[in-house]
């Protein structure tokens, strides 16, 4: 499908969009880092077990609920300005991490490398819509962030494993101190600034409220997928909720919302949105037993199964640039729904390993369901950038990023605890007599590996294969849940987005603009170019 041409960029442009990857590389890693480095952590800080959990998740949740007010922040005062913000934060809060001295002195610069990562993710989206406006370039820079974004997570465990074999566990933050000071230096030189002419007021309740309402919904769905149900993680999603609700009603009365609830009832957008929410369900929900698979019952050290999980990004080059491709001549909404199905297809792949398939097997089950899910994921974060007006663009890329987050957080839980379900029934049936920390087998089977280390090597061996099968067995069926979504993921893309195009004119791109809001004028500010 051909959508109409805009002014061409050049070499600037493209090295922008370069340096624009930087940041966003190292925001995804960080989601990941302490994987590897969190025992040497704990071993010089002494954390308690709750602390030890904030620090891994603290990152994580100041992320994703701050998503939506920096996204709007950008758009008000300037994108590029609050780029180079979050820039100064996150380098700084990455050498105060390193040099942390205390459990809590970590959760708190972790919170802040949370606020610093919140600022940089919407700008780089909502920034390629102003450096890029043709149609078919600005696909490729969105591609190329899609594959950034998606891979930079596995990145992070192997960046982490290498590190580690050399330096202080402080190594794995200290290393986004020169990334940023590089940003600080080349943004200015490279990127324009980007504001709405409209100097409108910053809801400063607004802001709040979307981050009450993000941060104890995706606390307590993540809390649930670790422990089962427990009255705190349920009464704080109950509050987001509500919260929510009070957010959203807030938005429908402002004469200039935060987030443009309009957008959300467009196809393009909204259908956008909810793809990426389902797809980020399936990956994240899945990547916890892909990565488990090959180090609990295949048996690969932390980095060397790190280094393999690397392997499925192949059919991420493949096809994500093919399906952006093969957009440019067909209805994207078909486009779309292939690569679902094909996600769905790997995904389906998976639930035929067993204890004993070959790695290669594995693997390219993996390769599968991550090529057509990113190619699926692309497409849609080129709608969904496409169809917001150019001054709302961060605030749209806000949006979408915290439906990723949600979906993430989702599919964490559901699919968790589905694997974790038919682990726990099958061990019931598997375990030898009046065994010891019974308990501890039957919940996980990190928890049967530490208790076997302690057993006989006949009983150990015995509960081993018992608990590597019911994992096998449980990573089956959350297969299957990860396929049914990219099902509905493929069929909801059909139904919202057939004839919709990322096609979405400023007044860069024609010299006028049309107001979402009535008595508006947004015309684009272009200022600082250099």
């Amino acid at each position: 499908m051909e959508t109409n041409p805009g002014p061409l960029a050049g070499r600037k442009e493209w090295t922008a969009l370069g340096v624009l990857m930087l940041p966003l590389l190292l925001v995804s890693m960080d989601v990941s880092v302490l994987y590897f480095a969190i025992p040497y952590v704990s071993e010089d800080l002494t954390p308690s077990a709750t602390q030890q959990l904030w620090i891994l998740d603290m990152y994580g949740f100041v992320l994703a609920g701050l998503l939506i007010t920096m996204g709007a922040l950008g758009d008000r005062i300037g994108r590029r300005t609050v780029l180079l913000a979050g820039a100064v934060v996150f380098g700084a809060a990455s050498a105060a991490a390193a040099y942390a001295q205390s459990a809590e002195a970590l959760i708190a610069v972790r919170a802040l490398l949370g606020l610093g990562g919140a600022a940089l993710m919407p700008s780089t989206l909502a920034l390629i819509r102003n450096l890029f406006h043709d149609a078919r370039q600005r696909a490729k820079a969105v591609t190329i962030w899609t594959g950034v974004m998606t891979t930079g997570v596995s990145f992070g465990p192997v960046v982490s494993g290498l590190l580690l074999e050399h330096f202080w566990w402080g190594s794995v933050f200290l290393i986004n101190v020169p990334a940023m000071l590089l940003l600080l230096l080349l943004v200015p030189f490279l990127v324009p600034e980007f504001r709405s002419r409209d100097r409108e007021s910053f809801d400063l309740l607004s802001a709040v409220l979307s981050l009450a309402a993000l941060l104890p919904v995706i606390y307590g769905i993540k809390e649930l997928a670790r422990h089962g149900y427990e009255p705190l993680p349920a009464l704080g999603i109950s509050v987001g909720l509500v919260l929510g609700y009070v957010f959203v009603r807030r938005q429908r009365r402002l004469a200039h919302p935060m987030v443009d609830l309009t957008l959300l009832r467009q196809r393009a957008f909204g259908g956008a949105v909810s793809a990426n929410l389902l797809a980020m369900f399936a990956t994240v929900g899945m990547a916890v037993f892909f990565t488990q698979y090959l180090q609990s019952v295949l048996g690969k050290g932390p980095l060397e199964a790190a280094l393999w999980s690397l392997v499925p990004a192949a059919g991420v080059a493949v096809m994500a640039p093919t399906g952006a491709a093969l957009a440019q001549k067909f209805d994207r909404a078909y486009v779309m729904c292939g690569g679902f199905l094909v996600s769905a297809c790997g995904f389906l792949w998976l639930t035929q390993v067993t204890t004993d398939s070959a790695l290669w097997f594995t693997l390219t089950g993996g390769a599968v369901y991550a090529g057509g899910l990113v190619a699926a994921m692309t497409l849609a974060n080129e709608l969904a950038l496409g169809a917001a007006p150019p001054e709302r663009a961060g605030s749209a890329a806000a949006v979408l990023e915290s439906g990723q987050e949600l979906g993430g957080a989702l599919g964490m839980a559901i699919l968790g605890s589905i694997g974790a379900a038919v682990y726990s029934s099958d061990m019931e049936t598997s375990l030898p007599p009046n065994l010891p920390d019974a308990d501890a087998v039957r919940e996980t089977l990190g928890g049967a590996t530490a208790v076997a280390s302690h057993l006989p090597e006949a009983t150990a061996d015995a509960v081993l294969t018992a608990a590597r099968e019911a994992f096998t067995h449980g990573m089956s069926y959350a297969a299957v849940g990860a396929a049914v979504t990219m099902a509905v993921a493929g069929a909801l893309s059909l139904a919202l987005l057939r004839g919709t195009t990322p096609e979405q004119k400023s007044a860069e791109d024609t010299g006028s603009a049309t107001s979402p809001h009535a008595g508006t004028k947004p015309t684009a500010d272009v200022a600082g170019r250099h």
